[in-house]
């Protein structure tokens, strides 16, 4: 666990939400939506006959694509100048290693940080090793 708190690392995790503070209350609603009747063990749970591999393939991308379109929503009010950091908050900061251009965790503006992430997440998944394209045959 020391190297989770390090630091130097990329990611250091943010605490809990202080009772009585608008967090706090946005905390509760979203813990009440997972509440609401969703049986999300049932949504996400693989359909008989398909591969386990593929089934993750095929979120990961839909995730990446929603989180990509809710991205372009924001970038725009979301500059180097108005956000000269990538945070979780004001405790925590997210810090770019990619062992290529940067080799240590570095402090970069969010929008940097964001285009970086993107287009390291793109690569991920258009690698054939990881994401293969030629699938099964879909199963009927």
């Amino acid at each position: 666990l020391k190297q989770v708190f390090n630091k130097d690392k990329t990611f250091r995790p943010k605490r809990k939400f202080e009772p009585g503070t608008q967090r706090f209350e946005l905390h509760k609603r979203a813990q009440a939506s997972l509440n609401s009747g969703v049986d999300l063990k049932a949504a996400v749970q693989l359909p008989s006959g398909e591969d386990q591999n593929d089934w993750v393939a095929v979120h990961v991308v839909d995730f990446f694509n929603r989180i990509n379109l809710i991205y372009g929503t924001i970038c725009e009010f979301c500059t180097e100048r108005t956000c000269p950091v990538m945070s979780g908050g004001p405790k925590y900061e997210y810090r770019w290693q990619d062992d290529l251009k940067y080799k240590k965790p570095t402090a970069l503006p969010a929008p940097q940080y964001m285009n970086l992430l993107m287009d390291w997440i793109e690569v991920q998944i258009n690698n054939e090793e990881i994401f293969p394209t030629s699938v099964g045959k879909c199963k009927e």
